[in-house]
């Protein structure tokens, strides 16, 4: 199956690039977050909050282990790493590209973390979560894209050409 599933910290861009990146490459476009939240009738933060973050997780997990398409960009949430069953089946139905962005460029663009259901530790700060995360997206990815101080069109076409040339 030839999909093209993105990885990275939140605010890294999975799903504004995962767009235009579907557009281009005439694929599905499907967000991983979203289909949590029509499946909890919940927003992320919301999830968290009630549920907390262990079920959160494991909720991550089996949604996006249980999904089944073909010719998609798939955007997941940055948590999605520390779903194993997850991830081998991500890994299983295409191709896994890690967003990479530095940590203050990172800090930059994301805004209040519990509003964008950002899974944090009791007293985690974010550069501990990028640090932990890290380490994830590169175990898992199979092509790493650098996003610093580059332009969307610019990252779509790198992983355009990166995601053709290993086909």
């Amino acid at each position: 199956m030839k999909n093209i599933i993105l990885i990275g910290m939140p605010g890294a861009g999975k799903s504004t690039i995962g767009v235009v990146l579907a557009k281009k490459m005439g694929y599905h476009f499907i967000d991983s977050d979203l289909l949590i939240q029509e499946q909890e009738h919940m927003l992320l933060h919301r999830i968290i909050e009630e549920k907390g973050a262990d079920v959160f997780k494991q909720i991550e997990n089996k949604v996006n282990a249980s999904i089944d398409t073909q010719n998609a960009v798939i955007a997941t949430g940055g948590s999605v790493v520390y779903g194993v069953e997850a991830m081998m089946h991500l890994k299983s139905i295409g191709t896994i590209i890690y967003l990479k962005l530095p940590y203050d460029e990172l800090e930059m663009r994301l805004g209040d973390l519990t509003k964008r259901g950002v899974v944090l530790k009791p007293g985690q700060e974010l550069i501990d979560l990028y640090e932990e995360r890290t380490i994830l997206y590169e175990r898992y990815a199979d092509i790493t894209v650098d996003c610093s101080q580059k332009q969307i069109r610019d990252i779509v076409e790198r992983i355009a050409l990166e995601f053709e040339a290993g086909m």
